[in-house]
């Protein structure tokens, strides 16, 4: 026989967080703060700092890619948050924008970034860093990076990966389902992007790296952004 449940605690009582079956007490999310550049830069190992970093690029960039590696091999405990995953999340009702860009398919974007950006920020308070890839446009900066300083907050470290545009149609074009578009889409997107020039984030142009050499990259763009954050 199972023991008797426990009395319930008399009004006012602390909640037992001890002994106390189903019930873990984690740190409430907040908005991420500046990360604290090191006393000695000399001795910084990004490996080992709690960050939030968002990888941005066109379609075909490689960011997804580059972000999951990244996340994999640091030396402490790192998610990586993919904005593509997020909106997928939704099946029945799932507003495609292949199918036109229209207020369901931007509600849905929305509701991503910020579910995203509460993630983000539930990791970093529970010592968990994180890596997030989207798509930001710079001709939109309240919608992109705007919207994403206000979900994450103001530590958030934009990263640009930014490869030439044969090398996006070509890695678009081994893609399927709803992550391929056509190359009209995909040369718009790119247009878009070159933006970001002058804009005064990091950019990497990772048209000839593998992975493994794009991931090093980002992290001596990181560890950069740890020392002097980047103004945006």
């Amino acid at each position: 026989m199972s023991p008797p449940p426990a009395p319930p605690a008399p009004p006012g009582a602390p909640l037992e967080t001890v002994n106390t079956t189903g019930h873990v007490q984690l740190p409430p999310g907040g908005p991420v703060p500046l990360p604290h550049p090191p006393s000695d830069p000399s001795l910084a190992d990004v490996s080992q700092a709690a960050v939030a970093v968002l990888l941005i690029g066109p379609a075909g960039a490689g960011k997804t890619t580059v972000a999951r590696y990244w996340a994999d091999r640091r030396r402490v405990p790192t998610a990586h948050i993919s904005l593509d995953d997020v909106r997928e999340w939704v099946r029945s009702g799932f507003a495609n924008p292949q199918s036109g860009w229209n207020e369901h398919s931007e509600a849905q974007y929305r509701l991503a970034r910020r579910t995203c950006g509460f993630a983000a920020r539930n990791f970093l308070a529970n010592g968990i860093s994180c890596i997030l890839d989207d798509a930001v446009f710079p001709d939109r900066p309240v919608v992109g990076l705007g919207g994403w300083k206000r979900h994450v907050g103001p530590g958030l470290l934009p990263v640009v990966v930014l490869p030439g545009l044969e090398i996006v149609l070509e890695r678009n074009a081994a893609r399927s389902g709803n992550r391929r578009l056509s190359d009209e889409e995909v040369a718009r997107i790119h247009g878009r992007m070159a933006g970001w020039y002058g804009s005064g984030l990091p950019i990497i142009d990772n048209s000839t790296y593998d992975v493994e050499t794009t991931a090093r990259m980002l992290d001596e763009v990181v560890t950069r952004s740890i020392a002097s954050p980047p103004s945006w």
